[in-house]
Formats: structure tokens, sequence, C-alpha cells
């Protein structure tokens, strides 16, 4: 990627990519959008690089050196956007030359990344054994108040996440709360796939870090793709309401 002379490379690329709390009185960084306009923390947006051939890409782990574009909007907005010429324009802008290849297909390829690093990290949580599988075993963890974050996939069956939703409420100490676990954009097929599990129809998460990691990079992917935001509601207990807002974190950069 291109590396302007006034633009300072992180030392550490991977030290600095890990997600950190902000410290009292410490601001998240912010980006402005180059499509809405708008300024939000760095963590809800979708940074685009360049290719030394000029070509634009995704950038979803914003890992690559050089001048970066941020975006907010949802893929239908972006593929509107790029129709019409307004991302050329609001690339070229930003990058400070007219000379980019914008692919036909940029929104499918944010999008396929997204969902490759939420799968990605899912991955490594199962690692470390703070994804918890299986139906039964959800079920009874989620009773004894260690989960943090409930995700069913797309095809899961209504009976099936009632069940579960209902064993987290009761471990909350919110029963008749609306508290529901999060949908996942992704079928069974998707998660048994890229976590090498047979079945993958409900996942838990038993650690608020695992579940903060998580949370932050699938609410990027349902905002992309106008999916709704998920996990807690407003009668949502307020550890949960605390693990949603701990997805806006901080970055060292």
């Amino acid at each position: 990627m291109r590396t302007p002379s006034n633009e300072r490379l992180t030392p550490d690329i991977a030290e600095a990519s890990r997600p950190r709390k902000a410290e009292p009185g410490e601001r998240c960084p912010e980006r402005r959008c180059i499509l809405a306009g708008e300024t939000s923390p760095r963590e809800g947006l979708i940074r685009l690089a360049v290719s030394p051939e000029g070509l634009v890409l995704p950038d979803v782990q914003a890992k690559a050196p050089g001048r970066g574009a941020w975006i907010g909007v949802t893929r239908e907005e972006l593929a509107e956007a790029l129709a019409k010429g307004r991302l050329k324009g609001a690339l070229s802008r930003a990058f400070k030359t007219g000379d980019l290849e914008i692919p036909a297909d940029l929104p499918a390829k944010i999008e396929a990344a997204l969902t490759k690093a939420l799968l990605d990290r899912l991955g490594l949580e199962m690692r470390t054994g703070a994804l918890i599988l299986g139906t039964d075993r959800i079920a009874e963890t989620a009773r004894g108040g260690a989960v943090s974050l409930l995700l069913h996939a797309s095809d899961a069956s209504e009976g099936g996440c009632r069940k579960l939703d209902q064993a987290w409420r009761v471990g909350s100490d919110r029963e008749g709360s609306a508290l529901r676990g999060t949908v996942l954009p992704l079928d069974r097929a998707a998660l048994s796939v890229a976590l090498g599990r047979l079945n993958v129809v409900h996942l838990g998460l038993a650690d608020d870090g695992a579940a903060g990691r998580v949370s932050g990079l699938l609410q990027r992917l349902l905002h992309f793709t106008g999916g709704s935001h998920a996990a807690s509601t407003d009668d949502a207990p307020a550890s949960a309401e605390r693990r949603i807002d701990d997805t806006n974190t901080c970055k060292d950069s």
C-alpha cells in the first residue's frame, strides 16, 4: 500500500491492532466517513486502502500502511455511491489522486472481509476456550450466569433460540425482560465449516473480553449489511449493556 511521507507507521502493528478500553478522560480515535461526512469512533467504521497499483481494497483490520479512507455507510448506500460516481470522487479527494481503480464488486469484497474477520475471531476464541458450543452446554452455562454473549445461526429454529434466550435471562437474573441472543448473518453450514465442527447452530461467549472482541466485529458486519444491532435491548441487564458498549473500544494508533 502507498505510504505518504507525512504519515508515520505504527511500530508494532500487531500490538496496535488489539482493542483496549479507553483510560478515564481519554477519547477514542475518530475518523470521518468520506461519503456521509460524519465523524465517528474508528472502531465502527471500515477502512479502505490503495495498493501500489492504485487498486482500492477493503482493510477491515486497519493494518495496511499508508493513507486510508474511512466509510460508515451500509452496503446498499455504498453500492449507490459507487454506481453514481460519488465514491470515486470522495476517494480521489481522500487519496489526493484520480488514478484509482475501484472494483465493481467492492461492496461484496467488504462484506466478505468483514465476515472472514468475524469467523476468524470466533475460531480464535474457540481455541482459547472462551467459545461455548452445544445447546445443552450453552443452556447449562447460561443458567449459571457465565455467558457474556449469546449468538444464534440465521437458520436456527425459533424454539431452540427461545430455550437458550430464556436460560440466558435466568442466569442474568432478568426473567421477563427482552434480553435475547443475536441472530448472526451466517447459517449453520458457514459456522460449521469455519469452526471445523458439525452442526454449529448456537454459540456462547463465556468471557467479557471475548464477548467484546466478537461484538465489535459483529456490529460492523450487521451495520454494513443493514442487519439489526444485537445482544441486548432497552430492558437488558446493565452487564449486557456494558458488553455491547465495550465494542466501542480504542486502539493504539
